[in-house]
């Protein structure tokens, strides 16, 4: 059965298009005063049509009050995880405690290789977001004594120093796809952040994932509902049903109940850059979503 101790999430994805500079900006301020609960950003810092992601994050935690922020994933093989620590704690305190660390282990590895990054067969990428977040905590576990020690394949810090601690528990989210990926998600993330258009078989494809995360939680003596399950997907308003996320908001918020109920989602991030249709998300699905799921689970 799907553990439903996580509260439900809405989010924004929004593209951060470099021409015009302010649409992302705009974007993720309209979701903010929607009452959106995430924006989140893809990262691809090989293309220069697009703002850099961890810049605009920033400038967006400035604009905004409430709203939390993550990479949505941030491209780790070009992202030192010890800076990337640092930037992370940092913006979380400058925010008041508003920032989640979406990872990718790496894709579009010629661009990645362009600037300068490494190329890493899917087994060694794995490998090296394992090391990864083992930096990544021990930087942020300021109260430790000591310095970092990874000596890893990829990644090597050799005493860095601890600090600063983010001001609040930093969740780690995953974008994992293949079995050893969800399997780490499993064993050392917080939470899991695929896309529903890379699914194979769509949702009926997260049942079987789901599984595996789970699998990696027990083998690691981890509680597998402590593991938050987030969802990027896509959708289109319509006045009468045409498949999935296709439909009037009382369709969408009982497809997303239906996926929070059965399948354990609690983050639903919608993968838009129109503002009317992120205002309606937010106005009519995401209470609505609530509602359904909350008379389920007291019934």
């Amino acid at each position: 059965m799907p553990d439903h101790r996580h509260d439900l999430l809405f989010g924004a994805f929004v593209t951060p298009v470099a021409d015009p500079p302010d649409q992302a900006l705009d974007l993720a301020v309209a979701a903010d005063r929607a009452g959106l609960d995430l924006v989140a950003f893809q990262d691809h810092p090989y293309l220069p049509e697009f703002l850099d992601a961890w810049t605009l994050m920033s400038a967006v935690a400035a604009r905004t009050e409430r709203i939390r922020l993550t990479g949505d994933v941030l491209n780790l093989p070009l992202r030192p995880p010890a800076v990337l620590a640092r930037s992370a704690a940092s913006l979380d305190r400058l925010s008041g405690g508003r920032v989640e660390l979406g990872l990718g282990a790496g894709a579009f590895w010629d661009g990645i290789e362009a600037m300068g990054g490494r190329r890493l067969k899917p087994g060694e990428s794995v490998q090296a977001l394992e090391e990864a977040i083992a930096i990544l905590r021990g930087i942020w576990a300021a109260d430790e004594r000591g310095g970092v020690r990874v000596d890893g394949q990829f990644h090597h810090v050799a005493g860095a120093e601890r600090g600063p601690a983010p001001a609040h528990d930093i969740g780690i989210w995953l974008g994992a796809y293949g079995p050893r990926m969800l399997r780490l998600v499993g064993r050392l993330a917080d939470g899991w952040l695929p896309s529903l258009s890379y699914l194979r078989d769509g949702p009926a494809s997260l049942g079987a994932m789901n599984t595996l995360i789970d699998e990696g939680a027990d083998a690691a003596g981890r509680d597998p509902g402590a593991i938050r399950r987030l969802l990027n997907l896509e959708g289109r308003f319509a006045q009468t049903g045409g498949g999935l996320l296709v439909g009037p908001a009382e369709q969408w918020a009982e497809e997303l109940a239906d996926l929070a109920l059965t399948e354990g989602i609690s983050g639903f991030i919608l993968m838009s850059d129109d503002r009317a249709t992120l205002e309606r998300y937010a106005h009519e699905v995401a209470p609505r979503t609530r509602e359904l799921v909350e008379a389920e689970r007291r019934g």
